[in-house]
């Protein structure tokens, strides 16, 4: 059982967003409807002395918060979202793979650094259910694990690590590059690492934002046991990531539907075998997804066309989960580094982004295999490149690259 308790209702937007910030920040909570169980309501109006509003946050010590803020909630569970000083030698964008091993590297280096996320450290690969491809692991690892080793490392070696803050913007100032946070902070750097990542893509279909947390959905392993004994559950995507969350969304549901746009399945043929060896999963080639309808603030129905017979297909399963590729997290950098057509960093063959002094790492990066592997590489030849110019302006002392 976990320690925060959310009581709201699906058709909350405060409830939503208190979700969605939980499940980022990889915080164990459980969801109370009050609209399915009555004594919730109940539960709600006696927290609150006879108020009902949504949503009540109840934690394991036994404090209890109605609608906070996310910055209220991040400095409850912990998070910290002020830098210590205003200057630093390097700043780098990003908690997750590629960001925290340039910063593991900057730290052994003597280089001053600190790396701000957004979201919870650990990135994309802190949300993946099992990585079985990054050497080391014969028998693969939780990303969730995998994730903690690098934060714990990159602790173990100082690094000063902000989380829950967002970079709003990048300005030049005459050699350094200053950053305006979320917290109101600006920081100063001689040198940026961007190592943002990217995000699962959307749909793009009315109504979709505001079904997010309430029946769709972009993380099987944070999500998919909230809907535990469900008859059955959707997933859109036929690549490696979407067939991985749909085997492991088949120990909650009786029944596991794949849609996959394109003619086959993406996925690699060893996982495409584990899918055609169990008969809960049914595959959707030629299928596009049309419409999502909504009925009491959560997913009601799904609507899909088959591309060969033009024939309308209608599903009710209990939330449908959304694996159509990976957008980058370059929003902010909209007016201030180059970006290909697609929104990705355009960097030379250091690393190095249109702005001097500022590099790009990591799945953010145009050209990018968006393979975990080469993220952390590429952190780690971003944090060379950078130490180099720290090293040609006099910021730092002269070190050698450990191994």
């Amino acid at each position: 059982m976990a320690e925060i308790k959310v009581y709201g209702a699906p058709w909350c937007p405060d409830c939503r967003r208190v979700k969605k910030f939980l499940t980022e920040h990889r915080a164990r909570y459980d969801w109370v409807d009050i609209d399915r169980d009555e004594q919730a309501r109940v539960d709600v109006q006696q927290l609150q002395n006879g108020g009902q509003t949504i949503p009540t946050v109840v934690f394991g010590d036994g404090a209890m918060m109605v609608n906070p803020s996310n910055h209220t909630i991040a400095a409850k569970l912990g998070l910290n979202l002020r830098a210590e000083r205003e200057v630093y030698d390097l700043a780098i964008i990003g908690g997750g793979p590629a960001g925290l091993s340039a910063a593991i590297y900057a730290a052994r280096e003597g280089i001053d650094a600190v790396v701000v996320d957004k979201s919870a450290l650990g990135g994309q690969a802190g949300a993946t259910q099992l990585i079985d491809n990054y050497p080391g692991f014969p028998e693969g690892i939780g990303g969730a694990d995998l994730a903690a080793r690098f934060i714990a490392q990159s602790r173990r070696y100082g690094v000063e690590l902000l989380s829950a803050v967002e970079v709003r913007q990048l300005a030049i100032d005459e050699e350094d590059v200053t950053l305006s946070l979320s917290s109101g902070q600006q920081l100063c750097a001689a040198a940026v690492i961007v190592a943002t990542g990217s995000s699962y893509r959307r749909l793009g279909l009315p109504g979709e934002e505001e079904l997010t947390g309430a029946g769709v959905h972009y993380c099987a392993t944070c999500d998919g046991p909230f809907y535990h004994g469900a008859e059955e559950l959707l997933v859109v995507g036929g690549g490696n990531s979407g067939l991985e969350e749909a085997l492991f969304l088949s120990q909650f549901a009786d029944r596991v539907r794949i849609v996959e746009h394109s003619s086959a399945l993406k996925a690699s043929p060893l996982i495409q075998h584990k899918i055609a060896e169990h008969p809960e999963f049914t595959v959707h080639t030629n299928t596009e997804i049309t419409a999502l309808t909504a009925k009491a603030g959560r997913l009601h129905e799904v609507t899909a066309r088959d591309a060969v017979t033009g024939e309308l297909l209608t599903w009710r399963p209990s939330a449908a989960f959304v694996y159509i590729g990976m957008d980058p997290n370059t929003g902010f950098l909209q007016q201030s580094l180059r970006l290909d057509q697609w929104g990705f960093v355009v960097t030379d063959d250091m690393l190095a982004t249109s702005i001097p002094g500022v590099y790009a790492a990591g799945d953010v990066r145009a050209g990018s295999t968006k393979q975990l592997g080469s993220a952390v590489g590429e952190g780690i030849t971003a944090l060379i490149h950078a130490r180099q110019r720290l090293q040609r302006s006099g910021v730092t002392r002269t070190l050698g690259i450990n191994a």
